[in-house]
């Protein structure tokens, strides 16, 4: 006799979806090819894909095509209309309107004045005081976890994970704060190599077994910079944050990974609305 599926069933083929598409992001995507990936009818699988991910599936593929678009464009001199092509557009034109509705800027007003430019523009100048950084001091949270290994800019794939998980575990907090854990330098080795965390802290008892890992973030004091904007952009907020703003500070890092705590959903807003709190730990003045 077939064995019943179960939601963890239907967990694993959207997250195959997932995965196929970021595989082959810069490539055609056919919707029946991706029926295939989920083993599902070709009638129902993307209403399936919509009612268990918050969004189309083409929305998801726009949103991603953009956010890597916006990722060149921040930190590449590659030309407008090869990354317009790469992002699955036929013409630079399309790619000019489709990534406005999504960053609220034409592509070349936003290589030339994102937000990465305000970021650059403090690091070359020494400005200390430029961006909204507060010292507070966290509690020790608990949070349940999902590893990511490759590229910072794909961690939405482990928290879409992670919150499928928690939601078939009837775990799920009644709000849900997503936080991202990072312990690797992505200017230093391979980009396939760096290791994170999508994490979700939790209060009631739970089982860690895999893919499900712990993570405990340490308590303690820890400077905040508050980003406003998109994700591919945050290379140049670390930059300034951890080589103009910490210098300047009179702190010193403590041995503990940065995180990020995401304030806003990125299918529900605009790029440029965005809103991330970076958390850098620092040690404990005596």
């Amino acid at each position: 006799m077939r064995k019943a599926p179960t939601q963890a069933s239907y967990n694993a083929r959207m997250n195959r979806v997932i995965d196929h598409v970021y595989a082959h992001l810069e490539e055609d995507i056919s919707f029946d090819e991706l029926a295939d990936v989920a083993c599902l009818s070709s009638y129902h699988w993307s209403r399936i894909y919509s009612a268990m991910r918050g969004e189309t599936i083409a929305s998801t593929i726009r949103r991603l095509r953009l956010q890597r678009a916006a990722d060149r464009l921040a930190n590449s001199d590659l030309e407008v209309r090869i990354v317009a092509d790469r992002a699955g557009y036929a013409s630079v034109d399309t790619f000019g309107r489709a990534f406005k509705d999504a960053f609220s800027m034409t592509p070349a007003a936003y290589r030339e004045n994102g937000p990465h430019d305000a970021f650059r523009a403090a690091n070359a100048a020494g400005d200390t005081n430029g961006f909204p950084v507060s010292v507070v001091t966290l509690p020790e949270r608990r949070c349940a976890s999902i590893a990511h290994r490759g590229s910072y800019m794909e961690i939405d794939r482990a928290m879409a994970r992670l919150f499928t998980e928690l939601a078939a575990r009837g775990a799920l907090p009644d709000r849900p704060e997503m936080i991202g854990v990072f312990f690797d330098d992505p200017d230093l080795g391979s980009e396939q190599d760096l290791r994170s965390r999508a994490s979700m802290p939790i209060a009631g008892p739970i089982t860690f077994d895999l893919p499900l890992t712990e993570t405990v973030l340490r308590g303690g004091p820890y400077a905040r910079l508050s980003y406003t904007g998109p994700y591919a952009a945050m290379r140049g907020a670390y930059r300034w944050f951890l080589g103009v703003w910490l210098p300047g500070s009179g702190h010193e890092p403590d041995d503990a990974p940065v995180f990020e705590d995401y304030l806003n959903d990125p299918r529900l807003v605009p790029q440029s609305e965005l809103r991330t709190d970076i958390h850098l730990p620092l040690k404990s003045t005596p």
